[in-house]
């Protein structure tokens, strides 16, 4: 199979589909691999470095869309990209269209059969496509959390972790999953007073055999949302159904109720976000202020740390990108009932569940 990686144009997106080491072991089995010029050189992989395990370097993203079966990529597709996708081809990224019903028609509107990486599943219903990148945007919500509370980005001024004698940060993370986790983890290491909720009482126990007294849990109710996320120095919103449009957990009242110079991190904003008042920022310009409250949204947060985010990406997406190949989709659809789930778009239609 003929395969492409575009370089990303997402602004300050850095991240790359597929790793030189990847392309070795596609090239080995037989399948030829374009790879746009630039596309690895945000995290340190030259052309060089591409050709010598047998890429073909295309000179612009055009030539890798018009030579390809199979496109791979690490963000959605830009309007611009999906304009250059057709009936016949393949395109395996991260899609995320239940926020996104501009991308949903233009993908529908081109005929190409997509499957997105945040709907993959495994045998215990986790989704380990979304898993690392999750990973990355929790443990990063608390550094830059941490970093928009300094009075110089607009928020209180307050020490995450606090000194002798001066209580730390009061940080409320939404949803106990794989990125609240790891937003806790951070948020336990500096120190601050950490309360977790989640709306499920058996992933509240895991969580305080995991963290024991270092962490507070509380499960998920309107009321206990309101009184913590109104009390709160930083809240880190990490909620997610699966395909679907995150629920807003926090309303435009409840941001008028908290303290001016708080701080909202939206990890939720791929999937719509779980505050009312987000919108997607980018890294150029990560955050806004509403009613006092700095609301950090950027929309693809793991693109900060691209070299740790494309490594850990492209561990586990290199064995579907592999089965696809070698199969053709529908065959690697059939045989493998996790990367099915996976299928969003074919034959101009959305076919995923929660898309429906």
């Amino acid at each position: 199979m003929r395969i492409g990686v575009p370089k990303e144009i997402k602004v300050h997106e850095y991240r790359v589909g597929i790793v030189p080491s990847g392309v070795s072991e596609l090239v080995a089995a037989g399948h030829e691999v374009s790879v746009e010029a630039g596309a690895g050189a945000g995290i340190g992989f030259s052309d060089a470095d591409y050709a010598r395990v047998g890429a073909r370097i295309a000179g612009t993203a055009d030539e890798v869309f018009a030579d390809s079966d199979l496109i791979v990529k690490v963000k959605e597709p830009q309007l611009t990209e999906c304009a250059r996708l057709r009936p016949d081809q393949v395109l395996f990224t991260y899609l995320h269209l239940a926020a996104d019903p501009e991308q949903a028609a233009a993908l529908c509107e081109s005929g190409v059969t997509a499957i997105a990486y945040e709907t993959v599943t495994a045998d215990d219903g986790s989704l380990p496509l979304l898993t690392p990148m999750s990973e990355v945007a929790g443990r990063m919500s608390v550094q830059v959390g941490a970093e928009n509370l300094q009075k110089a980005a607009g928020g209180l001024g307050v020490l995450l972790g606090g000194v002798s004698g001066v209580a730390p940060a009061k940080v409320v993370i939404l949803g106990g999953g794989v990125a609240g986790t790891n937003a806790a983890e951070i948020a336990v290491g500096m120190k601050a007073d950490v309360t977790v909720v989640d709306r499920s009482a058996k992933r509240l126990r895991e969580l305080s055999s995991q963290f024991g007294n270092q962490i507070k849990t509380a499960h998920a109710s309107p009321d206990t949302v309101d009184r913590l996320v109104v009390e709160a120095d930083l809240v880190v919103g990490a909620v997610l159904i699966p395909g679907a449009a995150a629920p807003k957990l926090v309303s435009r009242e409840m941001v008028k109720r908290m303290k001016a110079g708080s701080v909202l991190v939206d990890i939720s904003i791929d999937q719509g976000g779980c505050f009312e008042t987000s919108r997607p920022t980018s890294h150029a310009e990560p955050t806004f202020v509403v009613d006092s409250v700095v609301h950090y949204c950027v929309s693809n947060m793991p693109g900060g740390v691209p070299r740790t985010s494309t490594f850990a990406l492209a561990n586990v997406t290199l064995p579907f990108v592999k089965a696809i190949a070698d199969l053709g989709w529908e065959k690697a659809c059939v045989e493998n009932k996790h990367l099915a789930g996976g299928l969003n778009v074919q034959a101009g239609r959305l076919v995923h569940d929660a898309l429906l």
